[in-house]
């Protein structure tokens, strides 16, 4: 009787010892998958805030993530593009960067090249959604041949204008060189509409009109400009960047800008635009969603390319990869945000239905068609081969942080355009390390 009353007592310890094995093992599995650990993910981004609730980064995206991943919140912050690089470049500096943040393709501020030389960027070689991507915006975002961020498609800039304000001022179709569009800002300028709004305030709006002119006035004649730039045998003193900038002063020589740019911020410009209170306003497809708001009164809104083409030349648009999401190399949760990288672009779950459907920019994703007719003609010509790249993409960063500065002193009514680009050289000469 003891005998056997010790052999249970003895069964009874062993399988109570394995049982608690095992559940200690079980524990720590879950606990190194992540599976039921609950984690916060941060997320930097930069813009303006889409129309409530429906902003992707903001709203959309935390949602989703949620509900793929329930022990997972993303926490998701978003500023002004000029407070974010700032943002961003101080907390990758000191170790505090977010989980995800937005970079920038090549090597301009907060470009991917730069960023992942740093060390800042996970290599993303391993993901598999990469043969759903076009190869050349898996290049833009690529340093030494492995891509480290996701670029959001492809974007361009041009002018979005009043197709009911051409109409009452008499102006037939689209302005198709340099010569029409500066007829078509003075007639509107006689019939006491004002023809341009740009926000000047937020100083990087200033590149928008600048870029698309350098597209049809310095890259056609000269493709590699930046190369011989990058290699010093160019410079934009001695080139047609003189001509580019005399261009774009033009606009504000003549009253045809409203008189009060450097006042308005980027969300003030577009209020204005769809209030009907000018004829035109120049931006990018990553707005698109911003522009069609409704305003004070209701248009028909067009959107075509700054024919800064001389008269019998082809036009040419400037267009380029967008912006996209990398990860901090540094994050406490590699594997976790991997999963949501992978969901978000395998081409058929509800997350990537949602990032397809919220995008404004032209999606490089296979088997996703054009969405918004408004940008059929910029993309028309873009897939003719007739486009060039943002300019600032092949610049380091600060380069067009200089050249804003100096062409915002300069529509003040202080320097010269040749103060301007010999402050770009300066400015490209002190960055530039290859």
């Amino acid at each position: 009787m003891k005998k056997s009353l010790a052999i249970i007592i003895a069964s009874a310890i062993t399988a109570a010892v394995f049982t608690g094995c095992s559940k200690k093992d079980n524990s720590a599995t879950t606990s190194e998958t992540g599976s039921a650990k609950k984690i916060t993910i941060s997320m930097m981004v930069s813009g303006t805030r889409g129309p409530s609730g429906q902003d992707f980064a903001l709203d959309l995206l935390p949602q989703k993530v949620k509900e793929a991943f329930p022990n997972i919140t993303l926490e998701s912050t978003k500023m002004p593009d000029d407070q974010y690089q700032t943002a961003i470049k101080t907390k990758l500096a000191s170790g505090e960067a977010p989980d995800i943040f937005l970079v920038w393709p090549k090597t301009g501020t907060v470009g991917a090249i730069d960023m992942a030389k740093a060390g800042y960027l996970m290599d993303m070689s391993n993901m598999k959604f990469w043969d759903n991507i076009a190869p050349g915006a898996k290049e833009d975002m690529s340093y030494n041949g492995k891509p480290y961020a996701v670029s959001d498609g492809l974007d361009m800039i041009g002018v979005y204008y009043n197709k009911d304000t051409f109409k009452k001022a008499g102006i037939a179709s689209e302005p198709q060189n340099w010569d029409e569009f500066l007829a078509v800002c003075e007639k509107l300028k006689v019939s006491g509409i004002t023809p341009i709004v740009i926000g000047d305030k937020d100083a990087w709006m200033m590149q928008l009109g600048l870029y698309q002119i350098a597209a049809n006035v310095l890259y056609p004649q000269d493709k590699d400009f930046d190369k011989k730039l990058q290699a010093g045998t160019a410079t934009f003193s001695n080139s047609a960047w003189t001509k580019v900038i005399s261009m774009y002063k033009e606009l504000y020589d003549k009253g045809y800008m409203i008189k009060n740019s450097l006042g308005l911020s980027q969300a003030q410009a577009t209020q204005t635009f769809i209030d009907g209170k000018t004829a035109m306003y120049i931006d990018g497809t990553w707005d698109y969603k911003s522009i069609m708001n409704k305003g004070a009164v209701d248009f028909e809104r067009g959107y075509m390319p700054l024919p800064a083409n001389a008269a019998g030349q082809p036009i040419y648009v400037s267009a380029a990869s967008a912006a996209g999401y990398a990860i901090n190399a540094k994050t406490k949760y590699p594997e976790e945000v991997k999963k949501i990288f992978e969901l978000m672009y395998d081409g058929k779950s509800d997350l990537f239905k949602t990032w397809r459907d919220s995008n404004p920019s032209i999606s490089v994703f296979k088997g996703v068609p054009l969405k918004n007719e408004l940008n059929k003609g910029l993309y028309d010509i873009y897939q003719k081969g007739n486009s060039f790249y943002f300019c600032n993409q092949m610049w380091p960063g600060g380069v067009a942080d200089e050249m804003e500065a100096k062409f915002g002193e300069l529509i003040s009514g202080k320097g010269t355009v040749e103060d301007v680009v010999k402050a770009m050289d300066a400015k490209f000469k002190q960055l530039w390390k290859n």
